[in-house]
């Protein structure tokens, strides 16, 4: 026991005097090398420092290595591993300073940053290797010899970064064509890491706080979560800074995949899951883990070599399970190596031990050395894409801002969800805004403001100076109190309302918005613009476009014009002289039309003539142009399919938001579509689109707010608490479904309650006061009986009084 205890300490100074050896690669100008990785002050990373300083150490990496770790002043106070590898502090940005947004990721850019700004190490050096703290090396990084050059880094392909490729990069860099899908690895010049980090930092910044495009069909987050924003980043920043890399994709392996033939990986990250038989290993089952201070504790073992050759026949396979084995023994042999280090009492012995301790073991994970001429670069991924097309918005893609207005009732509520849901799906670029008009009183009450990123206005329903009714009209005002209190960044803003269901991106870009050219959808009815009503209320007539429902205009247009929207608006709505079908256009000729009045009377003034597209928008139950792909449905009016029918005007009172699993009837299944005319036939299976994303929506929202599952115990509690309640007339009124049902009957309920409480004080009111009126009475009889015989007897002795008679 003692001899093999001493054989740890023997690898030690061996593999310290490997590392002292390092000189001997060449650590002079113009070839000193320099590794960092990033990590937390956290247990989770301090078992990944362990297993990659040892790996670093095994594998004799030249020159000196640096953890950049990020801790704030809290975390430091309590933090045991500050001698687990050469450290330099960095500030903690996992809550980011500014935005208070949660992204530890954002803490590998800032520490590089601050390494380069505040470290004497930076200042000699030439090539910089960055790595992961959950990585285990194999064999020596040398820049050079993996083809890195000044101006064109290495790095390890990431395939799944698709942003390089479709609008993501075009939004967030002006040179989308040198944007390379890398990270893992990657081995630069000094040079181009001091122009690269401050790119990467803000990119990162960017694409985190561009939440509108986290969606898995643009950035390949299976999460949608934004978690790779860092990655992207760095791909951008990188493209921003004019760096080309010479990309390789076998070098670095995930345990459990199989390497390439003849490619001898030297690094192996450990950031998935893998397995070998019944055995498995993920790295976020060890989150919490205090591995490295709990002595002589390791991960459990995992099966022997030979054991891994008798079940696997396959000669490729088996050599990728026995990378994976050589990853987990690596990490528990630098924690044998850890705890000796800290002091923990010898290990009892173990055939484990035993094995990685023997000299197969040190056989199989001696460095790996690079054959010269081995390294597969991959070719430019950029060179073999088509060019855009020649009337396609030159250089980078504007950024985009979508808004759409509604009020704080359950009857926009259950709207915003389904808007929501379909922006998430459609690929639309940019952030999005729900410009909340409501009044403080109703705010106060008002349950959705989780829905979608809000901006709150005021009310304008009840005119403040007129006292009109008119809801629409906070739309409009709406817009202009977004652009006097917020802080825009976009270059195009898109307006759309909440009866709306996005089926794919609306961009300037696509539909040839620009400054001065704003883009909308027709809507023929208003018939204002062509006779006097046009004349009454614009100074040019002539310009009255008849356009509505979808808006793509440019901030600058949109700042000059909004307050014409609101105040033409306002007037229109005042003209009730003018409100007559033959000149609004409006059938029931009450002036609800005002607002689109406003803004084509608005846009007149200023002269905005507007791209006229009638392929954006379609009304379910419309018949669509053949071969086109509508963006927007707008079920404004009622649309059917059959027997079965939607209007929106039918749930204006019922709440879909805040009772659990409640939705719209379903519609049919497109197989029940039995129409032989091709043009209904696709005019149905659009109406049934958009009745099947609103309840897709709704399941969603409902998930989401952690309803009982249909049928579950708690969600049958809650019915037979709900039924007890609801008599006689709730049952009738349950089958139609409406939650004014409920409010109703639950008052009445409480009414009947009430009634009789009210008939019982009477009823014993009325008892006790005729017991009170029977004592009262007896009571004076009594008293009356009395004072009838004292009388008598008075009289009676009177007469008989001698000499009276």
């Amino acid at each position: 026991m003692e001899m093999r205890w001493g054989l740890i300490t023997v690898v030690i100074v061996a593999v310290a005097v490997g590392l002292g050896s390092a000189d001997e690669w060449g650590q002079r100008a113009p070839y000193r090398i320099h590794t960092l990785f990033s990590v937390e002050c956290q247990n989770y990373f301090d078992w990944q420092t362990v297993g990659l300083m040892h790996s670093f150490k095994k594998s004799r990496q030249p020159g000196p290595i640096t953890r950049l770790l990020s801790c704030t002043e809290e975390e430091m106070k309590n933090y045991r591993g500050m001698d687990l590898a050469p450290t330099f502090r960095v500030p903690s940005w996992s809550r980011h300073p500014k935005t208070g947004d949660w992204y530890p990721a954002i803490n590998k850019p800032v520490g590089v940053l601050h390494w380069l700004q505040h470290s004497e190490d930076a200042k000699n050096v030439d090539w910089v290797v960055i790595l992961d703290a959950d990585q285990i090396i194999r064999g020596p990084i040398i820049p050079w010899e993996l083809g890195a050059e000044r101006g064109r880094p290495f790095a390890a392909h990431y395939g799944y970064l698709v942003g390089c490729d479709n609008m993501l990069v075009r939004l967030h860099t002006n040179h989308p064509e040198l944007c390379d899908k890398v990270g893992g690895l990657l081995a630069m010049h000094i040079d181009d890491l001091r122009v690269l980090a401050p790119l990467w930092l803000s990119k990162t910044e960017d694409v985190r706080q561009d939440t509108a495009h986290w969606s898995t069909n643009l950035t390949g987050d299976v999460y949608g979560k934004g978690w790779i924003s860092e990655m992207y980043g760095y791909s951008f920043g990188a493209a921003e800074a004019g760096l080309k890399h010479k990309i390789n994709d076998d070098l670095m392996i995930y345990p459990g995949y199989v390497p390439r033939e003849g490619v001898e990986p030297i690094l192996m990250h450990y950031g998935l899951p893998f397995s070998i038989g019944n055995w498995s290993f993920t790295k976020l089952d060890h989150h919490e883990d205090n591995i490295v201070y709990d002595c002589n504790r390791l991960f459990p073992e995992p099966p022997y070599p030979r054991e891994v050759k008798m079940m696997e026949p396959d000669q490729y396979k088996r050599r990728g399970l026995l990378l994976s084995l050589e990853c987990m023994n690596t990490l528990n042999e630098g924690l044998i190596m850890r705890h000796a280090e800290n002091g923990c009492p010898k290990p009892k012995w173990s055939k484990y031990l035993s094995f990685l301790k023997s000299k197969t073991f040190m056989e199989l994970t001696k460095p790996k050395l690079l054959a010269p001429g081995s390294v597969h670069i991959l070719p430019d991924q950029h060179q073999h894409q088509q060019p855009p097309p020649v009337d396609e918005f030159k250089g980078p893609y504007p950024k985009i801002h979508t808004l759409f207005s509604t009020e704080c009732t359950t009857y926009f509520d259950w709207q915003t969800v389904g808007f929501m849901h379909s922006f998430r799906l459609s690929g639309q670029p940019g952030n999005i805004t729900r410009l909340l008009s409501c009044t403080d009183e109703d705010l106060k009450k008002y349950k959705g403001r989780d829905l979608a990123p809000t901006h709150n206005v005021p009310s304008m329903s009840r005119h403040p100076l007129t006292g009109d009714w008119y809801p629409a009209i906070n739309k409009p005002a709406a817009v202009v109190h977004w652009l006097h209190h917020t802080n825009i960044d976009a270059e195009y803003i898109v307006i759309l309302d909440a009866d709306m269901i996005l089926r794919g991106p609306i961009t300037p870009w696509e539909y040839k918005a620009a400054r001065g050219r704003p883009v909308s959808t027709p809507y023929d009815y208003l018939i204002g613009c062509d006779n006097d009503l046009a004349k009454l209320h614009t100074r040019n007539p002539e310009a009255c476009d008849k356009v509505g429902g979808v808006i793509i205009m440019h901030i600058d247009d949109l700042r000059k014009f909004a307050m014409y929207w609101l105040l033409k608006t306002q007037e229109v709505r005042a003209d009730k002289e003018h409100y007559a079908k033959e000149l609004t256009g409006d059938i029931y000729e009450s002036g609800w039309i005002s607002e689109m009045y406003g803004y084509s009377f608005g846009a007149a003034e200023l002269n905005l003539r507007h791209i006229i597209n009638k392929e954006i928008l379609i009304y379910p139950g419309y018949v669509p142009e053949p071969g086109v792909d509508y963006r927007v449905f707008h079920y404004g009016l009622e649309f059917k399919v059959g027997n079965w029918s939607f209007d929106k005007a039918n749930w204006r009172n019922t709440d879909l938001i805040n009772k659990c699993w409640a939705k719209f009837p379903d519609p049919p299944t497109p197989s029940e579509v039995h129409e032989t005319d091709n043009d209904l036939r696709q005019r149905d299976l659009l109406s049934i689109e958009c009745g099947q994303k609103l309840n897709e929506a709704l399941l969603l929202h409902h998930k989401r707010r952690n309803c009982p599952e249909p049928g579950s115990e708690s969600e049958s509690k809650e019915s037979i608490s709900l039924g007890s309640r609801k008599v006689g007339k709730l049952e009738a009124k349950q089958a139609k479904g409406s939650d004014e049902t409920t409010e109703e009957t639950t008052s009445e309920g409480r009414f009947s309650r009430l009634k009789m409480w009210v008939i019982a004080v009477w009823v014993i009111s009325g008892v006790g006061f005729m017991v009170v009126m029977l004592l009262v009475c007896s009571t004076r009889k009594v008293r009356a009986r009395g004072k009838g015989y004292r009388n008598k007897r008075r009289t009676t002795s009177s007469y008989s009084k001698p000499g009276f008679e």
